[in-house]
């Protein structure tokens, strides 16, 4: 990561704003007013990175229609973000990513929400398992124990389910309570029916079971871990969620029910992309933040 941290895009502008250029639209513009083709750069320092599109007339640059539209923060800064979000396997607070990239915690917070609104647009789309395939599923709660307070009542808990692929990716959620009507709408819209479905022993489980291929269960109350030679395990799903909460425990301590969603994008994206490099990585979350917005007006009315 030290040597990544060294490279040019992470300090110069015009560099930043050509590596941008080129993950966006690999030396052909468009136009993302009306998709044309029929596109120049314009000159000048006023206008450094700036596009005007012939058929319809607008200007715009890099940034339009994406995560970074309408902000001040240097282009270079941004990659900066974005490259220690990617390869920071627990996370980053917003008061570390303030002092590395010499911005205000209101602007490290609000650029660590729209990576993270990148890294959801980076998330791959279609059912999991497939035919024969292996989804397990499980559910966790984030929040504090009151033993662990002198005073203060501890947050309140909020659960998060998770479906992780056997070899495959993870996709989680914050839902309101874990019962089996939301865990049913979970499944049945995320994994394919012709999978094996990977449960505890939770009776959440039971119904949509019966709509998979095959339901397996592990009773972890009885001791019971794996079984069938290693096939019968909710263990995939355990690891992931022991790195999530590395992340809420060690990194970022309490996570807004509001936002929470968001959080679960960041930590899906890391395990989806396992295998690349952190600089990929980095480069899937820009091409994730494309068409996409989040302004600060949307976070504030969450957080209310």
């Amino acid at each position: 990561m030290i040597t990544d941290i060294c490279n040019p895009i992470f300090h110069d502008e015009a560099k930043a704003t050509a590596h941008i250029e080129a993950q966006r639209w690999n030396g052909e513009p468009v136009c993302p007013h009306c998709g044309s083709l029929a596109v120049r750069k314009m000159g000048g320092k006023t206008q450094a990175g700036m596009f005007l599109c012939n058929d319809c007339r607008d200007k715009f640059t890099v940034r339009t229609g994406t995560v970074m539209e309408r902000s001040h923060i240097p282009l270079h800064k941004w990659l900066l973000a974005t490259h220690i979000m990617a390869a920071s396997k627990k996370g980053m607070s917003a008061s570390q990513m303030a002092r590395m990239l010499g911005v205000t915690y209101k602007s490290a917070w609000f650029l660590c929400h729209r990576i993270r609104e990148a890294m959801d647009g980076a998330a791959p789309t279609g059912p999991m398992g497939g035919k024969s395939g292996v989804v397990e599923a499980d559910e966790t709660y984030v929040g504090g124990k009151a033993k662990n307070r002198a005073t203060r009542k501890p947050a309140k808990k909020k659960a998060v389910v998770a479906l992780v692929e056997r070899e495959g990716i993870a996709r989680s959620f914050h839902v309101a309570n874990v019962n089996a009507g939301n865990v049913r709408s979970l499944i049945v819209v995320n994994v394919d029916r012709s999978a094996h479905l990977m449960t505890d022993e939770s009776p959440v489980y039971t119904a949509v079971g019966r709509e998979m291929h095959k339901h397996y269960t592990v009773n972890h109350s009885a001791a019971e871990y794996v079984t069938y030679g290693g096939f019968k395990h909710s263990n995939t799903a355990e690891n992931f969620f022991s790195i999530f909460k590395r992340g809420v425990i060690g990194t970022y301590h309490h996570m807004s029910e509001a936002h929470l969603g968001r959080y679960c994008a960041e930590f899906d994206l890391r395990y989806n992309t396992r295998e690349l490099t952190d600089a990929e990585r980095a480069n899937e979350i820009l091409r994730g933040g494309i068409g996409r917005r989040l302004t600060y007006r949307r976070t504030d009315r969450l957080a209310a």
